[in-house]
This record gives structure tokens, C-alpha cells and sequence, in this order.
């Protein structure tokens, strides 16, 4: 068992010869002895004691200002502290109490009812010790439960996207690709770091709704006809019934993406032709990143545009298709564009790859 330290803090170098004497009978303590009001507090206030024996009257700084000043450092709030004084009026031990005191003994002091209250103090302070120990430990389990947790929700996130990829020509780089075009936008809109944990992880979900698309529609080479892409529009609202009642914050914000990354920002778009700001923020800035990646990447039925043509097209459709703040944003960062581009090529990801991918940034 670790030894506990005893602060005495007094002026009266009798008093404190008993104190360490009285002290020194006690199992597993160890005494440091201070004949100075403000040199105490320093050293209790660094050193953090399992107990404080503080004298009432001192110059220059009192026991009731000393105890005043030690409750409002950090770390110090619960420091057993047992306080002596000479006076018994009831107001100097409610001034004590009020500010802290743990205990307190009046002078002369008796040697067995100090001993019995010291040991009594120290016991509280290893017991509190001790809780505190024990909530740090189960802090830490919580925390590795939570991760073990989210990982498992981030990895039901990505193949619930790949189920949407076995059925489209689309890449894990894609989704790779536009859920960091996603954050990026999103962190130079100002959204907070929850928010943009949230948009990365969501983004990919946006076209789950493909699973309930026919394959002769889904995988045609050409131009659909207008019933056809009535039929493949309704893939949007298929995404948001298929994630909306999740208890997943990932999952449900995946579902108003799913929702609204057709809308269009004069209010053209689908399912619900909403206009401008009425589009979820998430719906306008996945909007964003996931058509510049597709007319920038390669399909069996188009070639891929260069960047340069891609993001003149953005900028000419801003206001129209996309939200100008989103554009603005997305645009303003070129190299930023560039880099994430450059770092996931278009090429087959693996599930563990696409995971690092995301948990990487989050």
C-alpha cells in the first residue's frame, strides 16, 4: 500500500513538532510540514495531499482564505482537509464549514481524538482515491466499447454502400472520392467536427436505393427513356425508406442524403422538387461532390471529363443545380480537390481499404 502524504500548515513551530509526531504514529504516512500560509497553498495546490492539516489563525492569509483559495483549483475541490482553531464561536466553524473544511478540531488539541479523525480523513481519502481509480478504469472500457462499436456501425455503413456498387458500375473509389469532396465542403461551410464525422460516413449511403432499380434499367448501356428514368428515379425515395428508421445517427442521415442528392437548388429536381435551402445541407453538399466525381470518372457508356471541363460545369450550373455556398466552397480549395483525387484512383477498394479510408478522417 502506498504511503499517504499529511500537509500540515502552521505557524507555530510547537504545534507543528506535535503534529508530525502524531502523524508518524499513524501506519503508511508521511508528514510535510509548513510554517507558511502561502507556501503551503503553493505546495498543496501542485502536490494535491491525501490530507491537509490547516491551523485557523495565521498572518497574513487565514486558514478560511487559504481553504477558499484551494477549493477553486482544479484537482483540489475534494482534498480532505481538517482545520484547527483555537476559537469555538459557532460563526468561525460555519466560515470554516462553508468554506470546505472537511472536519475540524479545536485547541488544545487532543492527541487521540486527532489521531482517530486523521485516520478517519486518510481511509476517505484512499476510498475516494480509489472510486476515482475505478472511474477512470471503467471511462477507458467505455471508450473502447464505444469504438469497437463504431467501427462495427461505420463497417455495416460501407457494405450497405457496396450492395449498391455490386449493382452499379461504380467503384470503391467513388465512394471514397465524393464523401471526402463531401467533407471538405462541409468543413469549409464551418460545420463542427460531429458534423463532419457524420457527413464522411454517410455520404457513401447516397445511392443505396439502387438495390430496388431493375437490372434491364439499372445496367443499361444507353439513354433510358422517360418511363425508364421515372422507374430509376424513384431510387431516391427507395434509399430514404430503406435507412430512415434506423437508430444509427450515421444510417439516418444517410437516408436524407439518399433523399434529397437529386434535388436541384432552383427546385428542378427529385423526388419532392424542393428548392433551395429547403434541400437538407447534406443533400446540396453531397450533391456536389458526387456529380463532379462521376463526370470525372470513367463509365462503360461515357468517357471521364478532365477536371478542368468538370468544374466549369459546377460553376455554370451553380444556382441552378447546386447550392452557389456549396460550390463556392468545393471550388475554393483546388488543391485540396486535386489531392483527394489523386489519392483514391480509380481502381477496385477493398471493404478494409475503403474502412481506412473513412476512419482515416474521421
Amino acid at each position: 500500500m502506498s504511503r499517504q502524504i499529511v500537509q500540515v500548515i502552521d505557524d507555530n513551530a510547537i504545534n507543528l513538532a506535535l503534529f508530525k509526531a502524531l502523524l508518524g504514529k499513524l501506519p503508511d504516512c508521511e508528514a510535510q510540514l509548513f510554517d507558511d500560509a502561502r507556501a503551503g497553498l503553493a505546495w498543496a495546490q501542485a502536490h494535491r495531499p491525501d490530507l491537509i492539516v490547516l491551523d485557523y489563525m495565521m498572518p497574513g492569509l487565514d486558514g478560511v482564505q487559504l481553504l477558499q483559495t484551494l477549493r477553486l483549483t482544479p484537482g483540489c475541490e475534494e482534498l480532505p482537509v481538517l482545520m484547527i482553531t483555537a476559537d469555538v464561536e459557532r460563526d468561525t466553524r460555519y466560515r470554516a464549514l462553508e468554506a470546505g473544511a472537511t472536519d475540524f478540531l479545536t485547541k488544545p488539541v487532543d492527541r487521540l481524538e486527532f489521531s482517530a479523525r486523521a485516520r478517519n480523513l486518510l481511509a476517505l481519502s484512499r476510498a475516494r482515491q480509489s472510486l476515482q481509480q475505478h472511474a477512470h478504469r471503467l471511462a477507458d472500457e467505455v471508450r473502447e466499447a464505444t469504438s469497437a462499436l463504431r467501427l462495427r456501425e461505420l463497417e455495416t455503413v460501407l457494405r450497405l454502400s457496396r450492395a449498391a456498387e455490386f449493382r452499379d458500375p461504380e467503384t470503391g473509389a467513388h465512394i471514397l472520392r465524393m464523401a471526402h469532396y463531401a467533407q471538405l465542403i462541409g468543413r469549409r461551410l464551418g460545420l463542427s467536427e460531429t458534423e463532419l464525422d457524420l457527413l464522411l460516413h454517410a455520404a457513401p449511403l447516397h445511392d443505396i436505393g439502387k438495390v430496388g432499380i431493375p437490372d434491364h434499367i439499372l445496367l443499361k448501356p444507353g439513354k433510358l427513356t422517360p418511363e425508364e428514368f421515372e422507374v430509376m428515379k424513384q431510387h431516391a425515395r427507395h434509399g430514404y425508406d430503406i435507412l430512415k428508421e434506423s437508430s444509427s445517427a450515421y444510417l439516418r442521415a444517410g437516408a436524407d442524403i439518399a433523399h434529397g442528392h437529386h434535388e436541384k437548388f432552383d427546385g428542378s429536381g427529385y423526388p419532392q422538387g424542393l428548392v433551395g435551402e429547403a434541400i437538407p445541407l447534406f443533400s446540396r453538399i453531397v450533391a456536389v461532390a458526387d456529380v463532379f466525381d462521376a463526370l470525372t470518372s470513367q463509365r462503360p457508356y461515357k468517357p471521364a471529363w478532365t477536371l478542368d471541363r468538370a468544374s466549369a460545369y459546377i460553376r455554370e450550373t451553380s444556382g441552378q443545380h447546386f447550392d452557389p455556398a456549396c460550390v463556392e466552397a468545393f471550388l475554393d480549395d483546388w488543391p485540396a480537390v486535386q489531392a483527394i483525387r489523386e489519392r483514391f484512383v480509380d481502381e477496385e477498394v477493398a471493404l478494409t481499404s475503403q474502412l481506412a479510408g473513412l476512419l482515416g478522417n474521421s
